[in-house]
């Protein structure tokens, strides 16, 4: 990335936080010379590609100002209906997972970031470490909540960022889907109605699904995150008995709520006594010096329930994941005995050592440093190939962007031809109980950059000109 792109990505990032106010002067080209040691061209052609993002506009004579972020189209962003609907969309997602299992399939569609970036043979070291020295008794004593040294490492985990979470409010599950699942579980009952993002990760939709419950959708703009008055308007007219949101690099648009907006989510949802199930599984994955602050952290109540996992940082099939619960510690606990009865006990062990002696923090900046150029790279592929109205985001953390065409695309369409192509995408009514979403698509940039995703950027440029003329 040449140097003007790496200074317009670091004042985008600024806007975007909402640091800086929208109306507000930008500095000067001679104020951005002096502050960054950069020439007049590099500062100008940084201004100019703030103007292409839409980010700032230039007024002749007075200079750069921060533009009014734009908002995703009415029809791409549904208000919170009126009735809270039945959700039946597994068959959708099925049929596009199955199609981007192929084999030799450039994977801009997957979930999971390149399996070259976990510490294999070190994690397996701590595995057979722990196989060796586990005790017979743990078949019984680590059954839920979990091993007790994970435990106390998660705990560890949270006291980094400045949270005190007892080990003993922490239940280990099978993956962060499974903790989610568990949550609820255990606080709801078949035709209750749940309050999920829109566009929001499909697993909830599946989940809300399987057990039965209605799902109202909240609005999330993909750069200020969750409507909060949408939510607030929903709480009054529907009798909402959990929330399931993502405030920390939300899948699918990578956006993070700010923390005086977590702030007043909780509280919102302390009012109604509503439980918030927190899906944090990207929270490592930051770009910025520090973890952002989970929701969970402005919970005086005891009604956030935190869900994160190792199988997005470290190692996606052992499926180690975890629930600080709160106040349902204990309902979730015996909900896991009921139903998987316990994670893998060696596999506990085994991640509890590697927490302990393995180098977690160096793999983790090593990781957050090669997803940060990945995304860099993805973004420069997209101006250079896709359309020039293509609007995208440009998260801080995580490994995935949201991308949204003119309405001539149709996303399944798009879905269907790229896969055609040998390259998969993840459409954007896969990410909604209505099927919004129609020209929006979801690409991970979660893989070492190559000139055959270069390629594949290339061809998926081709691949929508195609689709918007219909040929």
């Amino acid at each position: 990335m040449t140097r003007y792109e790496r200074l317009a990505q670091t004042m985008a990032a600024e806007i975007r936080s909402g640091n800086v106010a929208v109306g507000s002067r930008m500095p000067s080209l001679r104020q951005i010379i002096a502050q960054h040691g950069v020439s007049q061209s590099t500062a100008a052609r940084a201004y100019h590609l703030l103007e292409q993002w839409g980010l700032v506009l230039a007024e002749e004579r007075s200079g750069y100002f921060v533009a009014p972020l734009p908002k995703a189209s009415k029809a791409d962003t549904p208000a919170a209906p009126d009735e809270a609907t039945t959700v039946d969309i597994s068959e959708l997602v099925f049929s596009v997972l199955d199609a981007a299992r192929r084999p030799g399939i450039v994977p801009l569609g997957s979930a999971f970031p390149s399996p070259t970036f976990f510490p294999m043979s070190r994690l397996a070291k701590s595995l057979g470490h722990a196989a060796r020295s586990v005790s017979p008794w743990s078949t019984v004593v680590d059954l839920p909540p979990g091993n007790e040294n994970l435990r106390r490492q998660i705990a560890l985990r949270y006291m980094r960022i400045g949270i005190s979470q007892p080990a003993d409010e922490i239940v280990v599950t099978n993956g962060a889907l499974e903790a989610l699942n568990l949550c609820l579980m255990a606080v709801t009952q078949p035709g209750d109605v749940v309050a999920v993002e829109s566009p929001g990760f499909y697993a909830a939709l599946q989940a809300v699904e399987r057990l039965g419950l209605r799902a109202v959708e909240i609005p999330v703009d993909p750069h200020t995150g969750l409507d909060l008055d949408a939510l607030a308007s929903a709480l009054r007219k529907h009798p909402i008995r959990a929330c399931w949101f993502m405030t920390n690099f939300h899948n699918p648009t990578g956006v993070t709520l700010s923390d005086a907006r977590k702030k007043a989510l909780v509280e919102l949802l302390a009012q109604h006594e509503v439980p918030l199930i927190e899906d944090d599984v990207y929270g490592e994955l930051h770009f910025s010096p520090n973890y952002p602050t989970p929701a969970m952290a402005f919970d005086r109540n005891g009604l956030v329930m935190h869900c994160s996992s190792f199988s997005k940082t470290l190692a996606p099939g052992y499926r180690i994941g975890w629930v600080s619960a709160g106040r349902f510690a204990e309902r979730v606990q015996r909900l896991k005995l009921m139903t998987t009865l316990s994670a893998s006990i060696p596999v506990q062990a085994g991640i509890a050592d590697y927490l302990e002696h393995g180098g977690y923090e160096r793999h983790l900046k090593k990781m957050r440093l090669a997803l940060r150029e990945q995304r860099d790279a993805m973004s420069a592929a997209i101006r250079r190939w896709l359309p020039d109205d293509t609007q995208w985001t440009m998260p801080e953390g995580g490994y995935f962007l949201w991308l949204r065409f003119e309405e001539a695309i149709d996303a399944m369409e798009l879905h269907r031809r790229a896969i055609s192509r040998g390259i998969s995408v993840a459409p954007g009514p896969i990410f909604s109980a209505t099927s919004a979403f129609a020209h929006c698509i979801r690409l991970n940039f979660g893989h070492p950059w190559s000139p055959r995703i270069d390629t594949a950027i290339r061809t998926l440029g081709e691949v929508l000109a195609e689709t918007a003329k219909g040929v």
